[in-house]
Formats: structure tokens, C-alpha cells, sequence
């Protein structure tokens, strides 16, 4: 299904978006050497529901997972790139941390996805993997606008990607939100230009590229959930929601300054 929004639903998914970059935001400020996985899906639990809120994860349950996911947000932890199922694990100097989150609010999803470094060490990889998918989102937002195509954005990301030196995975890739958290149509962090769904003002997308150091594949947890690279190289992750307009695209879920 490919959902367009009226113009009383956009103004309910800026309101969602802004409550996805404020949660991100601040989990981002706690999130520290020696801080549990475990205490930061308690704390994305409490600001979820003090803002009357739903969780899109909590019961999430699709045929790829080992459902229901039974958490409020995603941490993926170096190699772990999508998915991860937060667990009991103290975060560590230089653990590159991946956040995702969707919430519903007013009846309107908004999904975003950020990484960055724990600590002081910074390391150069790192660094890198999480510039490369930050770029490349940006350049996927830039391509969006009235009269794009799916292929465009895809285009957009997907050379980013390969021009600093990474594989690309298709198996999991952005989509299209609104009242449900995963819509049609999908968008794949790579691809051809002029090619697929011509986007319309009131279209909301979620672009999320994602890489991994040195390979394209992926493995899963024994969790059911958590994807991880098939060889332990670290990973990032970077998302925005964001909505056609008449003029090009509004990011739902950039976090204020």
C-alpha cells in the first residue's frame, strides 16, 4: 500500500518526527561509557509513553523477526548494523552505537536511525562508515522532491556509498510510512535513475542507507533479530523521515539545534 497523507495528517507527522529526533536526541546525550543497552530501551519507553505515544517495535512481529521484537527501540553495537535487540551489554569506549526508533503519534508514524561513537576513542573506521551513510542520506533527501522517482533516491544514496568504497546490501533498504510503520514503496540504497514510483506531494519516506565495512552480507543473532555483518567488521546506520511537499522534501525528524 502506498499511503498519501492529507494535509491534517502531515501536520500530525512533523509532530511525530519532532518527538523521534528529541527521544534520539537525548538517548544520544546518555547514551555513555558503562551505560546498559537495557537502560536505554527503559529510557525510550518512559519519553514514548510520558508523550502519549505508541511503540511501533514493542509489538512488532514480521515474518523476518522472531517476534514479537518486545523492545521500544533498536541498538545495533559495532557489527550489529539493523535490528538489534537490546540486551545486557555495557557500552564500552569507542563502541560505535546505532540507534533506531518509530513511534506513532496523532496516528502518524515517523521512523529515524542515528549512529555515533561512545566515549573518547574515536575510531577512524568508524568515523568513516557513519560520514559515508550520513552523506548518503543527504544526497537521497536532496534527489527527493514532486515528480522524483524511487529510482532517483536510490541512485542518489547508492553512489555515495560505492564512491567511498563500500558494498551495498538490498535485502533491507527504506519505505514508505504513514499510518503503519513499513509501506510501499521500498526504496533500495541503490539503483537506477528514472526508474520505479513517481513520488507525489503528501508521500512520506523513511531513507535509511546502511553499510558495512568490508562486506554486503549479513548474518542474524540467535535472537531472531539482530542482523549483523558476516564478518565482524563494524556497520552504520542513518534514517530520516521525511515528507513531498509541492517544493521538494521536509525533513520530519532533523533534531533541533
Amino acid at each position: 500500500m502506498i499511503e498519501i497523507l492529507t494535509p491534517t495528517d502531515l501536520l500530525r507527522a512533523k509532530d511525530s518526527g519532532a518527538l523521534v529526533a528529541d527521544i534520539l536526541r537525548t538517548l544520544k546525550s546518555r547514551s555513555a561509557v558503562g551505560t546498559n543497552l537495557l537502560e536505554i530501551d527503559a529510557w525510550a519507553r518512559s519519553m514514548i509513553m510520558e508523550a502519549g505515544a505508541q511503540s511501533c517495535y514493542v509489538d512488532y512481529e514480521p515474518s523476518f523477526g522472531r517476534g514479537p521484537f518486545g523492545h521500544y527501540i533498536c541498538t545495533s553495537v559495532n557489527d550489529a548494523v539493523l535490528h538489534g535487540l537490546p540486551h545486557d551489554y555495557t557500552l564500552a569506549d569507542g563502541d560505535l552505537l546505532s540507534l533506531d526508533l518509530a513511534v506513532s503519534l496523532g496516528g502518524v508514524v515517523a521512523d529515524s536511525a542515528i549512529s555515533f561513537v561512545v566515549g573518547d576513542v574515536q575510531p577512524p573506521e568508524s568515523v568513516a562508515l557513519i560520514d559515508a551513510t550520513e552523506r548518503a542520506l543527504r544526497a537521497g533527501i536532496a534527489a527527493a522532491g514532486p515528480g522524483a522517482r524511487i529510482g532517483d533516491l536510490s541512485h542518489a544514496i547508492g553512489s555515495v556509498l560505492t564512491a567511498a568504497g563500500y558494498s551495498v546490501n538490498t535485502e533491507f533498504g527504506g519505505h514508505g510510512v504513514g499510518s503503519t510503520m513499513h509501506q510501499d514503496p521500498h526504496i533500495s540504497n541503490t539503483g537506477r535513475p528514472g526508474r520505479g514510483y513517481r513520488l507525489r506531494p503528501g508521500l512520506l519516506l523513511a531513507l535509511e542507507p546502511w553499510v558495512m565495512a568490508d562486506t554486503a552480507q549479513l548474518v542474524t543473532d540467535a535472537d531472531g533479530w539482530t542482523l549483523r555483518s558476516a564478518t565482524g567488521c563494524r556497520t552504520a546506520h542513518s534514517e530520516h523521515t521525511i515528507a513531498i511537499t509541492d517544493d521538494g522534501a521536509e525533513v520530519l525528524t532533523q533534531p533541533l539545534p
